[in-house]
């Protein structure tokens, strides 16, 4: 395949609760569209069965207007890339069938992406804000969903060095701000509430896991005890110390992803450590991730804050990498809610 010829991707996320849809020209983003739900603040969390019905009332609207931002014809669609999975069945469902409908329709190619994969390689995208790493580097991927360690060998040769064990950083994150009583999504209140307070105003225990990977249901018991014990002493115990409490709980958090990683830098030889998925856009992780370039050398990748949550751009530079390889799929192709990063 011809690098030089101009490709345009219509890249579809559809995962969770974000309808989104994006257009490129080879690497370069033209439109990232993103439809946010916010019928699921009423109920503190994702359902998933209203989360497939926006999805079905939003997505024709977000590819219109991915097209008439990037002010192309849709007869100059090369491809159509979407996410396959990992994610909720039902929401995968709604993008999987429409792209596929829109790929007969138009004509194109069908192109799979795995949406964890999209969240590393998301660096690639071509940007002047954005440095991209060269191979091999390590991948940090935090989300709602996963909190994973990888080694990026190239585009298409990745290994889970850690992953993990039951729940993501992201739910540690929103879990904790309900024991709060914090309103969904709670994580990014949790960072910054965090900001304000003492990180070491309290201590929360570190789970002891082998090797590289990752236990949050521990640290989110203590908390809820932690929580119980003293707001049965004082009931305003979380009001009056809400600052230093989310402090505290970042600050573990934070030391509890930037050990494994250290770990994994040291063991691999590799100093190259990129960041990807929804939490990435947390302020203290991203500090912590620089303060590393200074003290231990590390070169480090953060990623543009509107590729960091669920969105198309990092679907359609997967989708463009895929087309330089020839790498399509047919009509036959269905959605799959567990999805492995690597086979």
């Amino acid at each position: 395949m011809n690098p030089q010829k101009n490709i345009y991707i219509l890249a579809i996320e559809s995962s969770c609760d974000d309808t989104s849809a994006a257009v490129l020209l080879n690497n370069k983003v033209l439109s990232n569209v993103v439809a946010t739900q916010k019928i699921h603040e009423a109920y503190g969390g994702v359902v998933p069965e209203l989360a497939s019905r926006a999805h079905q009332q939003n997505i024709v609207p977000a590819v219109h207007q991915a097209l008439a931002k990037a002010n192309i014809d849709k007869k100059l669609v090369s491809a159509i890339a979407f996410t396959r999975g990992p994610g909720l069945l039902g929401s995968l469902l709604v993008g999987t069938s429409f792209a596929k409908s829109l790929s007969i329709g138009l004509e194109v190619p069908l192109i799979e992406v795995n949406h964890m994969q999209a969240h590393i390689l998301s660096h690639f995208i071509s940007d002047p804000e954005m440095k991209t790493p060269s191979f091999p580097f390590i991948a940090l991927t935090i989300s709602g969903g996963h909190t994973q360690i990888v080694l990026v060998r190239s585009y298409f040769d990745m290994e889970i060095l850690g992953e993990t064990l039951d729940d993501a950083v992201g739910e540690a994150y929103d879990k904790s701000a309900k024991i709060l009583g914090l309103p969904y999504p709670g994580g990014p209140l949790v960072d910054k509430y965090a900001q304000l307070g003492n990180p070491k105003a309290f201590s929360f225990p570190k789970p002891k896991v082998k090797d590289f990977n990752f236990s949050f249901s521990g640290l989110k018991t203590s908390i809820l005890y932690f929580v119980q014990r003293e707001t049965k002493n004082n009931p305003e115990f979380v009001k009056e110390n809400i600052n230093d409490i989310c402090a505290s709980i970042q600050y573990t958090i934070v030391g509890i992803l930037m050990d494994k990683l250290e770990k994994a830098v040291k063991k691999t030889a590799v100093n190259q450590v990129a960041i990807g998925g929804g939490v990435s856009a947390n302020s203290a992780i991203r500090a912590a991730l620089k303060e590393r370039k200074k003290t231990l050398g590390w070169d480090t990748y953060i990623p543009k804050f509107e590729y960091c949550t669920d969105n198309a751009a990092m679907i359609g530079i997967v989708g463009y990498l895929k087309y330089l390889e020839g790498e399509f799929t047919d009509q036959g192709i269905t959605a799959k809610a567990r999805y492995k990063l690597t086979s």
